[in-house]
């Protein structure tokens, strides 16, 4: 009878401790869920914030507003995607730590034995810290943030996630690049501020110069006054000059401050209008060898292209009030 009870009372142990054991998985299920779910309404809120304070439908639509209200949507999706992983790590480890202590091991001496191998694996693990350290920093110091194009030395492209330990990049080709925050050790970051478009044309040498270069900047200047670039453009562009001479050619340099997310598309339709100036001042444009762009230059695509969004036009409503013509520019463009 006396070991009946005894197994019975060792059953029943067993069985709380298997409890505890569910009860802690679930705590720390749950605890996740409410911190993960604090941290995206946090983050949500201040974006929502910003998107009504410029009257913004959707965060695509900010580069239009002021920078430092692209730099909060941006540090405020990073630092929500750095305090993610914290949290489940930080309650993965605690979670652990006590399922070990429901199993009667000795957390202490555990911890003693770790602290052993932990400085024998120290040199082992030295770079997982380099990693973690290199990416605080980053994020704390905001030199780069989910959404910006950057150049980090191993690879360049659009920031998709930034982790504890690796960035997420995606480039022009659509390759999706993890990189450790402990190799990067410069951050070129071309989605801050603002950017410039640099145009560099090549004419006949016998061409008169100073004609070539005021048609140069009226093209320009037109492009700077059509409503729908003057929102993407900063400052009047400017003439630098003849910036190179050969036996070929000369090349005059023209420069246009613009909104980060805007270059490519300013740069494409400044050259379009360009080539239709010159081509009514009949300047036959030199035959150049071919360009093969690198770094920046051939990485800053990765956006690919996209037209500036215009506000919508209002039209008179259609006649027939069940239908509207398809050719309606009711929404926007």
């Amino acid at each position: 009878m006396d070991e009946f009870w005894t197994n019975l009372g060792d059953f029943y142990r067993t069985f709380q401790h298997l409890i505890n054991i569910v009860l802690i998985i679930l705590g720390a299920l749950i605890a996740r869920w409410i911190l993960l779910r604090s941290v995206d309404r946090v983050v949500k809120r201040v974006v929502t914030g910003v998107k009504k304070k410029h009257d913004a439908e959707n965060t695509q639509e900010l580069p239009a507003s002021p920078v430092a209200a692209v730099r909060v949507v941006q540090r405020t999706r990073t630092m929500g995607s750095v305090l993610s992983n914290v949290i489940t790590w930080s309650i993965v480890v605690f979670a652990f730590i006590m399922i070990l202590g429901e199993l009667q091991f000795q957390v202490t001496a555990l911890v003693a034995s770790a602290g052993v191998i932990g400085a024998a694996l120290g040199f082992g693990a030295q770079n997982i810290i380099k990693d973690m350290l290199n990416g605080l920093f980053m994020v704390v110091e905001d030199q780069l943030g989910v959404g910006d194009v950057v150049d980090v030395g191993p690879a360049t492209g659009v920031v998709e996630a930034v982790g504890i330990r690796v960035t997420t990049l995606r480039d022009v080709n659509g390759t999706l690049w993890f990189v450790r925050n402990g190799e990067i050790l410069r951050v070129g970051n071309m989605s801050q501020g603002w950017a410039r478009v640099i145009i560099d044309l090549a004419i006949p040498y016998d061409t008169d110069v100073d004609a070539v270069q005021a048609r140069m900047l009226e093209t320009a200047n037109e492009l700077a006054q059509n409503p729908k670039w003057r929102s993407r453009i900063l400052e009047k562009p400017e003439i630098w000059g003849l910036e190179s001479i050969s036996a070929e050619a000369l090349v005059i340099r023209l420069v246009m401050k613009t909104r980060t997310n805007a270059k490519d598309d300013v740069a494409r339709e400044l050259r379009m209008m360009l080539k239709r100036s010159l081509d009514a001042m009949g300047v036959k444009l030199p035959s150049l060898n071919s360009i093969v762009l690198t770094g920046f230059e051939g990485a800053s695509s990765v956006a690919g292209a996209r037209p500036p969004r215009t506000k919508s036009i209002p039209t008179p409503a259609p006649t027939d009030p069940g239908r509207s013509s398809p050719g309606s520019p009711t929404g926007k463009a």
